[in-house]
């Protein structure tokens, strides 16, 4: 009964009751509540992965809250392009774009500066963040470059060959991804416990029943923030327009609610000098996000005679490849520094900037 009291449970309870009662849509109040009720579902998330990855070990665990996270943001995409058509067309490539953008300057950022500050230098397998980055670099190009420069349908798009093809080559790509960090170089993934910190630490003991009471509420918590923040996205829209601010911040913010969990997850683990799982929780989620949202959208899109636009414009691409240049420049040694975390922050407000002000 205990268990059942926590507000990691009774929060996304709440939130079910609030969506179901109908009053979101009719009231500023409840609009305001139900965004706060949605970033405390966030945070329940991040409580409930956390225990599921205690139990299941490293690196599952990571891998478990990636998917996790991007099924909220595949569901998400494809809900608003349904219900919007062609209009939201650029949904699905300006919400991926923000959330690599927000992974690889934001989320490894801060990991890597308040890293830095609490424990100076922090130690991390080089292989891991190789594999990571060479798996990466490649689905960014196949998806968010290359329908720029094809010549198959005039402007940002593939036709659906080509569609297919970038799929399918995704899909193989965040797979075998996926065996290297399961399996076939699984050591490279996990935290090497060289860190003074990390010998004094710990496993936490977690039971079947609370095991699974975390498994079924998290899969609630994640099912409430994508059906809170489709709810509340034309409220988000509508506010947008009205500054004059452009229409590609609704990707931005609806890869801002997406990544919450993660980047929390990924800055306490920094903070616990355990740099390693921040790294394999920011790479890994930049390529589940990538990898497996847009083959899921390109499905949706192709059954449903969707157009969907992917390539990214100019100063795009040179903005993302300045991220990626880096990242890898930042994550080369194997050793953290505070210069690395500042430089790429700084890169994530020059992107935000130069969106409000092109």
């Amino acid at each position: 009964m205990k268990q059942l009291l926590q507000w990691t449970i009774i929060i996304p309870i709440l939130s079910w009751a609030l969506l179901f009662s109908g009053l979101i849509k009719d009231s500023t109040v409840f609009q305001i509540a139900a965004s706060i009720l949605l970033i405390l579902s966030v945070m329940s998330a991040v409580h409930h992965s956390e225990i599921i990855a205690e139990r299941v070990g490293e690196p599952y665990g990571t891998i478990i809250l990636a998917i996790s996270i991007t099924v909220i943001e595949v569901s998400i995409i494809v809900s608003l392009m349904l219900s919007e058509g062609s209009e939201a067309a650029s949904l699905a490539r300006d919400t991926v774009y923000a959330a690599t953008m927000l992974i690889l300057n934001g989320i490894i950022g801060l990991c890597l500066l308040i890293g830095s500050i609490k424990h100076y230098e922090q130690n991390f397998s080089t292989s891991s963040v190789t594999i990571g980055l060479v798996s990466l670099i490649s689905i960014i190009v196949f998806t968010l470059v290359f329908p720029t420069f094809t010549e198959s349908v005039h402007g940002s798009y593939y036709s659906t060959p080509q569609l297919i093809f970038a799929s399918i080559a995704c899909l193989v790509i965040y797979g075998s991804f996926l065996f290297a960090q399961t399996k076939g170089y699984r050591q490279y993934f996990l935290t090497n416990g060289t860190n003074e910190d990390e010998s004094k630490t710990h496993p936490i003991e977690i039971n079947n029943k609370t095991f699974y009471t975390s498994l079924v509420f998290l899969l609630v918590s994640l099912g409430i923030v994508v059906l809170l923040a489709k709810t509340l996205s034309p409220t988000i829209e509508t506010i947008i327009i009205g500054y004059n601010l452009p229409k590609s911040l609704v990707g931005v913010i609806i890869a801002i609610i997406i990544l919450l969990p993660e980047a929390i997850a990924a800055i306490i683990a920094a903070r616990k000098n355990r740099l390693q799982t921040s790294l394999n929780l920011a790479l890994g989620s930049a390529l589940a996000s990538i990898g497996l949202t847009i083959p899921s959208v390109a499905t949706v899109c192709i059954i449903m005679g969707m157009p969907i636009v992917l390539g990214l414009d100019i100063k795009s691409i040179v903005l993302l490849a300045l991220s990626v240049f880096t990242v890898m420049l930042s994550l080369s040694k194997g050793k953290s520094n505070i210069v690395y975390g500042v430089v790429l922050l700084v890169n994530l407000f020059a992107f935000m900037f130069l969106m409000i002000y092109p």
